[in-house]
């Protein structure tokens, strides 16, 4: 990692590279893709194309968010602990990369004519082992970001450049399988590309993110210096941060957003527009991509909660509006919600990392994954809770899927599900959206109590620095 050094009162502030922000972007983009197409393909893929019921899908995702209750938090509290040449990272980064792609592309090779139980097994076994490697990876890329730099603005010029590869993944994810997936005719024949696909996208993904273990080198002070805290401390020190707690509870809510919002695109776009999704990806990314380089701008002029809050507000209004508007206009306010989403994307796991610079205030140990693992723990079940709700409103409105219709895409769909695709494409993630924004009212990082924060913990690095210089001259005399 090619870093540099700017004067504070306090220490030394790091900056991070443009070499080093490309190859963390780069491995945004790899997950971003596969994460994409996850989203949007998973219930689509199951429910429509393979006449799997609602009831099945939502006891899988019920016992996939158990096991997302278990992994986060245990591989955060292990890579913490990890003290490697190549740090507490990296190697996760590097050597999960290949299996990542392998489950991935298992989770698309469900047997077709199987009964429903068997269909249940294979959904349920694949999502457990793709989210275990997603945990890994998700887990020491993001734990990196707030490590790089103690600066807001360095973290969020590279929160910039991660997103926008990230946004370019997510791109890329819609576009695959739309491409690929069955529209019309006999599902069985059009599955292999599908299936063929899934397996690329996979193995670009892992490449990207191996090339990106290579190039990019962690700040050894943090796993030399600190000592770990035990177990139950690290535990419990975490989820009793007050800080930590209004952060997941609002992150928990935009999780949910997301997930729910790309599940239903597709929806969307076939049953209520009755035409191809391009439209509606257009909408949605010129807006995020023209968006995302201006939350620097905002970042200038407001701190990061405050800027959280108002681009909170103008996703949920255009979500809530989109629920109501004629067909045609719904990409008007796609646009309008893209805009909102691009600070939502930039800006949030910056408040992530001022939660953790508190902690290290407080117990004088650098615990990202400890944080991430927890936010994991309380986030990742919206995912599932996402997915459980957008194939019961289905259920329940008697959408009529292409399984029973003989694999043929059936549009005359009646008007209870169109209105469920709308709720769950725009009014349930817009009200989410609003609540989450007056939750964020009690975050107490602004301010005074921000910069004595910032300020201490520039003295703290510095100390740790200081204290390695000693320990390697120690080793080396």
């Amino acid at each position: 990692m090619e870093t540099g050094q700017t004067q504070s009162n306090s220490g030394q502030i790091r900056t991070i590279s443009t070499k080093t922000r490309i190859h963390y972007g780069l491995a945004s983009l790899g997950m971003a893709v596969v994460s994409g197409i996850y989203a949007v393909m998973l219930t689509i893929y199951y429910q429509d194309y393979l006449g799997l019921s609602a009831s099945w899908i939502s006891l899988a995702m019920g016992v996939y968010a158990v096991w997302n209750a278990l992994n986060d938090p245990i591989f955060g509290q292990i890579t913490d602990r990890t003290r490697s040449k190549l740090g507490r990272r990296i190697p996760y980064l590097r050597f999960t990369a290949p299996f990542f792609a392998l489950t991935f592309a298992l989770v698309w090779f469900a047997p077709e004519n199987a009964p429903d139980a068997a269909q249940f097994a294979w959904m349920l076994v694949t999502m457990l082992l793709y989210d275990t490697t997603y945990t890994i990876l998700g887990l020491v890329h993001g734990t990196l970001l707030p490590e790089l730099s103690e600066s807001d603005q360095e973290r969020g010029k590279l929160s910039i450049v991660s997103s926008l590869f990230g946004l370019l993944g997510t791109l890329i994810g819609f576009l695959v399988p739309d491409f690929f997936r069955p529209k019309a005719g006999s599902v069985n024949v059009s599955l292999f590309s599908l299936q063929m696909s899934m397996i690329a996208v996979g193995l670009i993904a892992a490449f990207l993110i191996i090339l990106a273990s290579y190039n990019i080198k962690e700040r050894r002070e943090f796993s030399q210096v600190d000592e770990p805290l035990g177990w139950w401390q690290a535990i419990k020190s975490t989820l009793t941060n007050k800080s930590f707690i209004i952060f997941v509870t609002a992150n928990f809510m935009c999780t949910f957003m997301f997930s729910i919002c790309m599940g239903a695109v597709y929806y969307v776009a076939d049953y209520v527009m009755q035409g191809g999704v391009i439209m509606l990806l257009a909408a949605l990314f010129i807006p995020l991509t023209i968006g995302v380089p201006l939350v620097d701008f905002i970042l200038k002029k407001v701190e990061p909660v405050v800027a959280f809050q108002a681009y909170l507000l103008v996703c949920g209004v255009s979500l809530i509006v989109l629920t109501f508007l004629p067909a045609y206009l719904i990409p008007v306010s796609i646009a309008v919600f893209g805009f909102g989403y691009s600070g939502v994307q930039v800006i949030n796991y910056l408040l992530l990392g001022q939660v953790i610079d508190e902690d290290e205030v407080n117990t004088g140990v650098r615990r990202e994954g400890s944080y991430y693992g927890a936010n994991a723990l309380i986030t990742k079940p919206a995912q599932s809770l996402a997915v459980a709700i957008t194939a019961s409103a289905l259920a329940a409105s008697h959408f009529v899927t292409r399984d029973s219709n003989a694999g043929m895409i059936f549009l005359d769909q009646p008007e209870s599900a169109l209105f469920a695709i709308r709720a769950v494409m725009g009014l349930i993630p817009g009200v989410t959206l609003l609540v989450s924004a007056l939750i964020l009212l009690a975050y107490p990082l602004r301010g005074k109590r921000l910069k004595e924060v910032k300020d201490e913990i520039l003295r703290m690095h510095q100390e740790k620095h200081q204290k390695l210089e000693a320990m390697e001259e120690q080793v080396n005399s």
